[in-house]
């Protein structure tokens, strides 16, 4: 139910639709009408900035772009791919917001003329060149018109992560000189007025939902903000966008800052266009043209996983967009889903985690002949999948049935009917998911990339597929290995895609990118003879023990996890130290408000329990060796993955169950549900040492 201050917020687009609607042709009249223009006259000729280096750490500065033989495209701004897109697309829906239980959608005309509304509305509010426009809130048609209006009005556009926590949005607004900060609503309003006063560079805020609570100056209702624009001449903005170049800053994205201060990446026009265009090629993205794509977007639009997979690769291909409710991932991502069937999806492996957790939960309910016929339909479909290396290859008449009659209604229930394509990036999925996936005949597709490289720069596609690989390197990128040893080697990458450099950390630059133009990722990897690439592990988060031994914690961390289905996270220890410990938690339940982990186990963990003999349902029923079915059965699994270790030094001596899971809220995992071993070390230095006592 929505509450009648949502109702308010959420009216408040449609309206700005309507009085947009009536004023189409008087606006159109204004200035230079999309589709009139030809598509090659408006790409043509647009000169690049003066530039010296490929780096710059100066957000008013410019970089020599990387094009060459394997990537010669023109190149374009933000604004340039918008208006083509614009020209191609401009009667097909763009935007779907729920709105009063209906989804209500907007052209690409509609859209692009809202985002030059909102443009304008950023000049009149005093937004200065190359400074920021900070958004701070859940995914929606705001977002995107906030997105897109700054950088059309000459500003760089941030996200800020919505769990962020005051000061950590006071960093990013003020390291991106924001003058102004869009919020969500007045939770998030809330964060930036403890803050306000030391944000010299704000000029204004706008709350784009929710009924306001205050009156404050400066602040304005998302309705207050779009009427601004009206006073700005459309021949103003055309001026400021026709300035702009492929290879000046446009966006940033800021790093999680597990090691440290958050970085400012700084992403160009040709950043975020080539990107767009090039890494949803190697995913199979359709143009609008050969089929519209549609997508759910609901992962945070901070990070550049789903902010060039939502929004720029979108405006790009002419794709669908709905936007999910604010609740989607403490459990309403599946209702949209099935009210929308998407022909693609993206997770974090989190979330593929999860679905996989929720749809085991299910299974097991069912009634006998009903688990029996599932897991019989599932185990075709994996053995029929690990034979194939690729979906369409032709597959055993066992598996179309078991296709038809059972995974496809299985399918039909998560709202994936349609969905053709399933990626997953951000951080490492674990093999166990990938294989559950493949029983409900569904491939995960894996990306691999930073934000240093505008997202994907290697992709798995329906033509490039190998388990348990990332995929092959993005058309008309490189890679290069560097400081080889036994085949593996730190993954380095060039392309359009690579940043320009990190915002005002010309040191830290330095370390990313070598003096030829490289991007150094930090990871260490092997590139098989097909051009498959492997991910072995992090350099950083390379274990060296006291005796000299290189650990990668990450495949001893997944064989764990794969031995024992209770456990939900297995984090390795040992750095500087005489052996190897782990830390554990058990799968639990989450609160699904506030998202935090429980003390109650999951149904799994308890179903796992159930078959050792005990009775435990909460965390604290097993751990501080309480229950001695289950610390045996773990160490029977320990052992297991003991036995396989290329060393001893590779064997875990010692682990302990931690009392709580990790969680965002908790501060373990980051905000796209990656491991933060830093954070997790300073936690609990206490327990480590325990470990480590004679």
């Amino acid at each position: 139910m929505e509450s009648p201050d949502e109702k308010k917020g959420d009216d408040q687009l449609k309206n700005s639709v309507q009085e947009l609607m009536a004023n189409m042709q008087n606006d159109s009249e204004g200035h230079a009408s999309v589709g009139k223009q030809n598509q090659e006259e408006e790409l043509a000729g647009t000169p690049l900035a003066q530039a010296h280096s490929l780096w710059t750490t100066d957000v008013t500065g410019s970089v020599i772009l990387r094009i060459e033989e394997g990537c010669p495209e023109e190149p374009v701004t933000v604004h340039q791919m918008f208006k083509a897109s614009v020209e191609k697309y401009g009667n097909m829906y763009a935007l779907a917001s729920k709105k009063n239980n209906k989804w209500e959608k907007i052209t690409f005309l509609v859209y692009y003329q809202l985002c030059r509304r909102a443009a304008k509305s950023f000049i009149k509010l005093g937004l200065k060149r190359f400074h920021g426009v900070a958004i701070l809130g859940f995914n929606s048609a705001e977002w995107f018109f906030s997105a897109v209006g700054a950088i059309m009005a000459g500003g760089t556009m941030t996200g800020i992560y919505a769990t962020n926590s005051p000061e950590a949005c006071q960093y990013v607004a003020s390291d991106s000189k924001a003058n102004i900060i869009v919020v969500e609503n007045q939770q998030q309003l809330d964060k930036i007025l403890q803050i306000r006063d030391s944000l010299p560079h704000l000029k204004a805020i706008v709350q784009y939902s929710g009924h306001r609570m205050q009156k404050i100056s400066n602040l304005y209702s998302w309705e207050e903000f779009m009427e601004l624009g009206l006073e700005v001449s459309e021949k103003e903005l055309d001026d400021i966008i026709a300035s702009q170049r492929a290879n000046q800053c446009c966006v940033l994205i800021y790093t999680s800052g597990t090691t440290g201060k958050p970085k400012g990446v700084m992403l160009s026009h040709d950043n975020i266009t080539w990107t767009a265009n090039h890494a949803s090629r190697a995913g199979d993205l359709q143009p609008a043209e050969t089929k519209q794509e549609s997508l759910v977007s609901y992962l945070p639009l901070s990070h550049i996983a789903a902010q060039i997979y939502d929004l720029w690769a979108g405006i790009q291909w002419g794709e669908l967009v709905y936007f999910a409710q604010p609740d989607a991932l403490k459990g309403s991502l599946i209702t949209t889903l099935r009210e929308v069937c998407p022909t693609s999806h993206m997770g974090v492996p989190r979330v593929w985690e999860k679905m996989m957790e929720k749809i085991k939960q299910a299974i097991s309910e069912c009634g006998y002949v009903k688990k029996k016929l599932v897991t019989w339909a599932m185990s075709v479909s994996l053995e029929a999948n690990q034979t194939c290396t690729q979906k369409d290859d032709e597959k055993p008449f066992l598996f179309t049935m078991a296709d038809s009659l059972v995974l496809q209604r299985l399918r039909a229930e998560l709202g994936l009917s349609c969905c053709q394509k399933f990626f997953s990036g951000a951080a490492p999925i674990g093999g166990e998911t990938v294989q559950f996936f493949l029983g409900l005949n569904i491939w995960l597709y894996e990306a691999y990339g930073m934000s240093e490289s505008t997202g994907p720069h290697f992709m798995s596609g329906p033509k490039a597929y190998k388990r348990p690989s990332c995929g092959k390197v993005v058309p008309g990128c490189r890679y290069k290995m560097a400081n080889i040893d036994s085949e593996k080697g730190e993954i380095c990458f060039w392309g359009r895609n690579i940043f320009m450099g990190f915002l005002n950390m010309e040191d830290k630059t330095r370390e990313a990118l070598d003096e030829d133009g490289w991007l150094h990722s930090g990871d260490l990897g092997k590139i098989d003879e097909e051009g498959f690439l492997f991910i072995t592990g992090r350099i950083k988060e390379l274990i060296i023990t006291a005796g000299g031994e290189n650990v990668p914690p990450l495949p001893i961390e997944e064989a764990v996890k794969k031995e024992l289905p209770i456990i939900s996270n297995a984090m390795l220890i040992g750095d500087k130290r005489k052996f190897l410990s782990m830390f554990l938690t058990l799968k639990c339940c989450n609160n699904t408000e506030t998202m935090e982990p429980t003390e109650e186990l999951s149904m799994e963990a308890v179903e796992f329990c159930q078959q050792l003999g005990s009775q435990a349902t909460k965390v604290s029923d097993i751990i501080g060796g309480k229950d001695k079915d289950v610390y045996r059965t773990i160490q029977e699994g320990i052992n297991k993955v003991n036995a396989a270790a290329t060393s001893n030094a590779q064997r875990i001596q010692k682990w302990t169950i931690l009392r709580k899971d990790f969680s965002v809220s908790g501060g373990e995992l980051g905000p796209t549900m990656k491991l933060r071993r830093p954070v997790v070390l300073e936690m609990y230095h206490e327990v480590i040492e325990s470990l480590y006592q004679e």
